[in-house]
């Protein structure tokens, strides 16, 4: 009889961590999104505004917004700041987790609402990588961790982003990009050109982890819409695994 009983709590205890039941060591987030925005000199008021404003409605797409509060108990957290040289970094937003509409809504509100000040004109995407991985440091309970850097241009100050990367800090992370086209070239096969040799330079000296990407935009314009499409891909693909595991 006492086999029994003993036998019969093992098979409750089993079925309670079956069904979700908190143990030590679960994962806080499902995944910490860390969005580094380029404000080097490259980057004027107008364009500025297009990049942040870009940011925040990119958040609330429908499809974006589903994505994030798709498990709301195992939320995604954002941060996002600012980068150009090579300690000129400003945080916008520390680590928020999206747990409610009403949590998103507040982020949203802050960004828009978030003027510029004076950054170091000089492009330093080394820097702004190990200024990205101290961030991520922060949230090594969630299931993945991201570093996406925006820049529309090489870097030309500070540590070599390839360099970089090699770092153990970035052990686990992954590093993707959104490549903004320059805004000399109005039309025709020098814009495409420049963007191509960005998205390359971008591939093979920044992004890291066997997922990453980069996603390019025509300009700043088009900065909304490619941001939509990069953090679709993220987030769907986070739910993804996790379904599939």
């Amino acid at each position: 009889m006492v086999g029994v009983k003993v036998k019969y709590w093992i098979a409750v205890f089993a079925l309670l961590l079956w069904v979700g039941l908190p143990t030590a060591g679960m994962a806080t987030c499902r995944q910490a999104l860390a969005l580094g925005l380029d404000v080097s000199g490259s980057v004027d008021a107008r364009e500025y505004r297009l990049q942040l404003d870009g940011l925040a409605n990119a958040l609330m797409d429908p499809k974006v917004k589903e994505a994030l509060l798709a498990m709301p108990t195992t939320p995604v957290e954002l941060a996002v700041f600012e980068w150009s040289g090579r300690s000129a970094h400003r945080l916008l937003l520390d680590w928020t987790a999206i747990e409610s509409e009403a949590r998103l809504d507040a982020v949203v509100a802050r960004l828009h609402n978030t003027e510029r000040v004076a950054a170091d004109p000089s492009t330093a995407l080394g820097s702004a990588m190990l200024f990205g991985g101290v961030l991520l440091a922060q949230r090594r309970d969630c299931w993945s961790r991201t570093l996406d850097l925006s820049g529309d241009g090489t870097s030309n100050t500070g540590p070599r982003p390839r360099e970089v990367k090699e770092d153990n800090q970035f052990a686990g992370i992954t590093i993707n990009a959104l490549v903004i086209g320059a805004d000399s070239p109005d039309i025709g096969d020098l814009l495409q050109s420049e963007i191509g040799e960005l998205t390359s330079y971008f591939r093979s000296e920044v992004i890291l982890g066997p997922d990453a990407f980069v996603e390019a935009t025509l300009g700043f314009e088009d900065f909304e819409a490619s941001m939509v499409r990069k953090l679709l891909r993220e987030l769907e693909g986070m739910i993804l695994s996790h379904l599939q595991d």
